[in-house]
């Protein structure tokens, strides 16, 4: 008994939320209605009285006006039950206490009882200190159980059930006794558990507004921060696209005006070749809206995205524009097994072809090497194997072995977006000179392994 004292105690601590410091604020019109309902019960106590004084059930022997003054002082503490709850209680207790010692009668009224239950109700419902709220309806109950011992024992009630015939099976003390302490208990009971249902009740609404209003605080936060990366990746296509092909036309355009007027066959084909730069800007740029305006409404439904985003089987091509430009690009595709580059996602694609893209674009801008080389590796994961062994990874290599040309500093806009590229698929990214000379750009992507869990197996190594 002993050992299980502290548990059903804390268990009791917990449901009446003693520890509890949140606080169920009344709306501002409470008050208000507060006072329109305690106004509303006295009324119907009032004809309730009426009919049964007129009707010749209560003889109070009191004058009416006190009989009224009764009434008045058990429905006036419901006008502040949300306010101050707990001297509503209190005031209720005593008013009924008084009027039921010298009126029994009314205070035997079921409005009258209806009064007195609201307000003790609303002492557990709305009390923001849950500790004085136990102690408030302890000392109520003490009083109450006290004084209907006290009318048992030493009051006239047990003498008047004394004197009754036996009808049943119980005597008329016994049946008395316990179909009063019944009562109470149900009655009393009643109101402090149901307030304190109804404070754990609002106490929950609350959190679950509290957890919508941080969920739309967070909705609002990822539709920002998914703003601001359509933003980024927007903006590092546009520096892809436009960097490279406007290089492509500058460089031609010099070499046309210097061999204007010595080789005008030679001017002629580094014109055509800006006029073809300029063409594929176009369409590029073209692609890049259609994406952008996906979705939006049409009279043939949405505007879709004409052309693919470029991947790695894009590379031969790419590196053959560069071949006609001057470049001397050597490219090599290194896969495990066979056909591997070809399965390499979108997203990865993507990557490597905008990596290449602008190394060969800054290795023709800003670097005196008039060759370069591009390694394309990729190596799906094996299962069955450790998890070191298993690993698939997709990786670009772009070398030169030219030195910086003086005067051709970048915005540094373009190794940005590549490092942002790399960074959204968790790989890794190395740029800077090599040790025999030259530059180099390397970028690695992992693959997902065989059966799926390379992220899970990295979380948990972290």
């Amino acid at each position: 008994m002993t050992r299980d004292s502290p548990g059903a105690r804390a268990r009791a601590a917990e449901f009446f939320a003693v520890d509890d410091d949140w606080v169920r604020h009344p709306a501002p019109d409470a008050g208000r209605r507060d006072v329109l309902l305690a106004l509303i019960l006295f009324a119907i106590s009032a004809l309730t009285f009426e009919l049964a004084r007129s009707g010749g059930a209560i003889t109070t022997g009191h004058p009416v006006w006190q009989e009224y003054a009764g009434l008045v002082a058990v429905a006036a503490p419901v006008g502040i039950r949300r306010r101050w709850p707990l001297v509503c209680a209190l005031l209720a207790s005593v008013a009924f206490f008084v009027v039921g010692v010298t009126m029994p009668d009314i205070a035997l009224l079921l409005p009258v009882q209806v009064l007195y239950f609201y307000a003790l109700f609303s002492a557990m419902a709305w009390a923001s200190d849950r500790r004085a709220a136990l102690v408030v309806m302890g000392v109520v109950l003490l009083v109450m159980f006290g004084w209907l011992s006290w009318q048992f024992i030493i009051g006239r009630a047990a003498e008047e059930l004394s004197g009754m015939a036996q009808v049943g099976p119980i005597s008329p003390v016994v049946a008395g006794i316990t179909y009063t302490f019944l009562v109470n208990v149900f009655y009393f009971g009643g109101a402090v558990l149901g307030g304190q249902a109804a404070w754990r009740a609002a106490r929950r609404r609350a959190e679950l507004a509290d957890q919508a209003r941080i969920l739309r605080t967070q909705a609002a936060e990822l539709r920002e921060h998914a703003v601001v990366q359509e933003r980024l990746r927007i903006a590092r296509e546009l520096h892809d696209v436009v960097a490279h092909h406007v290089s492509v036309m500058g460089v031609q355009a010099g070499a046309a005006r210097r061999v204007l007027a010595a080789d005008p066959a030679a001017a002629s084909a580094a014109l055509s070749s800006v006029e073809g730069a300029a063409r594929q800007a176009v369409t590029e740029m073209r692609a890049l809206l259609g994406t952008l305006r996906q979705g939006e409404p049409h009279d043939d439904g949405p505007v879709r995205n004409r052309a693919p985003e470029p991947s790695v089987d894009a590379l031969p091509e790419l590196v053959e524009t560069f071949r006609a430009e001057g470049l001397d690009v050597a490219y090599t595709v290194v896969a495990e097994p066979v056909g591997a580059a070809e399965r390499v996602s979108p997203a990865v694609g993507l990557t490597l072809y905008r990596t290449v893209q602008e190394s060969l674009t800054n290795v023709r801008r800003h670097s005196t090497a008039s060759s370069a080389t591009v390694v394309l590796r990729v190596v799906e994961p094996r299962g069955g194997e450790s998890y070191e062994s298993s690993r698939g990874y997709a990786e670009v290599e772009v070398l030169d072995s030219g030195r910086p040309r003086t005067g051709t500093s970048g915005t540094g806009l373009g190794l940005l977006g590549m490092r942002e590229r790399v960074a959204s698929l968790d790989g890794s990214l190395e740029i800077g000179p090599r040790a025999t000379g030259g530059f180099r750009v390397r970028v690695r992507t992992p693959l997902p392994t065989v059966d799926g869990a390379l992220a899970g197996r990295r979380e948990a190594g972290r």
